[in-house]
């Protein structure tokens, strides 16, 4: 792979620098768009959603937000619709059809699931603790 280095203002590093994994392919699609008339939405090439943009983070903060027990953690899954948009993500994803936003998204996707899967390993852990203290009290 090549390597293009060149000056920028340092207002415009900062404004990029929460796409510092992105760079090449935000350039790409730039040149594309810009030199090549291929259509892509400006707002996609500029946007930094927030994680609140995105429904299934508010759906885990809501659950969370309620003090879920060790149970509920172990129980707990995202709603079908959330399910639904990540097949489409990861499907985009394995076609190479991602915008920036939707590879943010499936980021953040990615973060919350390392989250829970830490939650439930840990409520397993206190369910666990919980019945053997209660099966040897028996």
């Amino acid at each position: 792979m090549a390597q293009l280095t060149i000056d920028i203002p340092d207002e415009l590093a900062q404004r990029l620098a929460p796409y510092q994994n992105q760079i090449s392919e935000i350039f790409a699609r730039l040149i594309n768009t810009s030199l090549l008339n291929e259509s892509t939405s400006s707002t996609e090439l500029v946007s930094n959603p927030l994680p609140t943009d995105f429904p299934t983070y508010l759906e885990i903060l809501d659950f969370l937000v309620n003090r879920p027990t060790s149970e509920q953690i172990a129980n707990f899954k995202v709603s079908e619709r959330s399910q639904t948009r990540l097949q489409k993500l990861l499907q985009k994803n394995r076609d190479s059809n991602l915008l920036p936003s939707e590879i943010a998204e499936l980021n953040l996707y990615e973060q919350l699931d390392v989250l829970m899967t830490m939650l439930k390993i840990r409520s397993y852990t206190a369910i666990q603790t919980k019945n053997s203290s209660i099966s040897h009290s028996a």
